[in-house]
C-alpha cells in the first residue's frame, strides 16, 4: 500500500475541523468530526446510504457482507457491495473466519471500493459460531494475522471495526488497536461494548478514549449516540476522531443533520426544508422509496418492510398499520401505503 492514493482520502474522511458557532438549543465549541452511518444487517442498502448522505451522513458503510457468500459469487451478496457514484468514498464492510478467504474477498473488491472495512464486531451467535466476527477478539494473533493477510494483497486502505473484547476474561481491543496499527491498518472503529453485552447495558466511552489515546491513527466512537447532546458527550469523553451511529439512525436518517445543526456545525436548510420532524420523516421516506427505484428497479428494495417497521414505530396508529402491511406483498403498494399514513399524520401535526 505503498504510495497509495487511498490514503489521501481517508485522510480527508477522518480530518476534523474546529468550528465555534452559537446556535439554540446550545451553544457550542467542539471540533467538527465525521458522522459515519454503522453498517448493518437489513438496514444499510445501497438506497438508504445514498438517503443518509442525503441526510447529513459523512460516510456510510455496507451491509456487513460474508466473504464465503463473496467468494462463491452468490448474487444477493454481491447486491449488498453495490455502490453508486453518490456514494464517495464507497466502503463494504466484510466479514470470515478464514483468514485466505478473507485475502481472497478484499483481491475482488478492489474493483469497486474506496476503502474495505473488516469486521470484528458482530455478536449475532449465527457469526459467532464460525468463529468470526466479535468472535475473534479473543485471539489478537488470530485477527493481527487475518489483517495482516489482506493488506498485503490490497491496494485500497484497510479499516476495522471492533468491540472491546469478548466479555470473557481481559478486553483485548487496546491490545488489537496498538497491533494492527504497526500492521498498517489506517481507521479503528471501536463500539464500546463486549461479544458478551451485544446490545445491553453502557457503552464503556472511557476505554475507547484510552484505545484512542494509545494509537495515533484515527479512532471513531461508536454506541450510545442518539442526539446531538449524547454526540457532544461521546467526543468529550472519548477524545475521537468521528462518530458512528447506528441504532439512531434506525428509521430515523435525520440523525445527522440534528446533530450537525444543533452542534452548531451547519446552518444551511435540510433537503425537506423546514425543521419539522413530521415533515422530515414523510420526505424521507418518499426519497428512500425514490431512491430503491433507482437503485434496484421496480422490483425495490428487499428491506423495504422491514424499513417500513423502522420509519412507523411509535407513531400515532402505526401497529394498525404495520398489521395492514405484513397482508402486501407489492412494494409499490406497500410504500404507497406508509407514504400516505405519515402525510396523514403530518397533516395532523401541522393543524395542531
Amino acid at each position: 500500500m505503498t504510495g497509495n492514493p487511498h490514503s489521501r482520502l481517508l485522510s480527508t474522511i477522518i480530518g476534523c475541523i474546529v468550528i465555534t458557532r452559537s446556535y439554540c438549543p446550545m451553544t457550542v465549541n467542539v471540533e467538527q468530526v465525521p458522522l459515519f452511518l454503522a453498517p448493518m444487517a437489513g438496514v444499510t442498502d445501497l438506497a438508504y446510504r445514498l438517503l443518509a448522505r442525503e441526510c447529513g451522513a459523512d460516510v456510510t458503510v455496507t451491509e456487513f457482507t460474508a466473504a464465503s457468500g463473496l467468494t462463491r459469487r452468490n448474487t444477493y451478496s454481491w447486491l449488498k457491495v453495490e455502490s453508486d457514484p453518490r456514494e464517495d468514498p464507497f466502503i463494504p464492510q466484510i466479514f470470515g473466519g478464514d483468514i485466505g478467504e478473507m485475502a481472497k474477498t478484499v483481491e475482488m473488491l478492489h474493483d469497486r471500493a474506496d476503502v474495505i472495512d473488516i469486521n470484528f464486531g458482530c455478536p449475532a451467535p449465527k457469526v459467532c459460531r464460525n468463529d468470526a466476527g466479535a468472535a475473534l477478539l479473543r485471539d489478537p494473533d488470530r485477527v493481527v494475522s487475518m489483517v495482516r493477510a489482506c493488506i498485503e494483497v490490497s491496494d485500497v486502505p484497510i479499516t476495522v471495526k471492533m468491540r472491546l473484547g469478548t466479555g470473557s476474561g481481559e478486553n483485548t481491543a487496546l491490545e488489537i488497536s496498538q497491533r494492527l496499527e504497526e500492521e498498517g491498518v489506517e481507521r479503528i472503529c471501536v463500539h464500546g461494548r463486549t461479544l458478551r453485552q451485544r446490545y445491553s447495558g453502557i457503552a464503556d466511552w472511557e476505554e475507547i478514549r484510552q484505545i484512542s489515546e494509545s494509537v495515533s491513527i484515527p479512532v471513531v466512537a461508536n454506541g450510545d449516540v442518539v442526539d446531538a447532546s449524547s454526540a457532544s458527550s461521546c467526543l468529550e469523553s472519548t477524545g475521537a476522531s468521528g462518530i458512528m451511529i447506528g441504532r439512531g439512525a434506525i428509521g430515523n436518517p435525520t440523525i445527522f443533520h440534528e446533530i450537525k445543526r444543533d452542534l452548531g456545525w451547519i446552518d444551511s436548510k435540510p433537503p425537506w426544508g423546514h425543521e419539522d420532524k413530521s415533515l422530515a420523516r414523510k420526505w424521507c421516506w418518499d426519497r428512500y422509496l425514490e431512491l430503491s427505484d433507482e437503485v434496484y428497479g421496480p422490483q425495490g428494495s428487499k428491506n423495504l418492510k422491514r424499513h417500513a417497521v423502522s420509519f412507523t414505530k411509535g407513531l400515532h396508529g402505526a401497529s394498525a398499520m404495520r398489521v395492514r402491511l405484513h397482508s402486501i406483498q407489492d412494494n409499490k403498494e406497500l410504500g404507497l401505503e406508509v407514504s400516505n399514513y405519515l402525510d396523514g399524520l403530518s397533516q395532523l401535526a401541522n393543524a395542531a
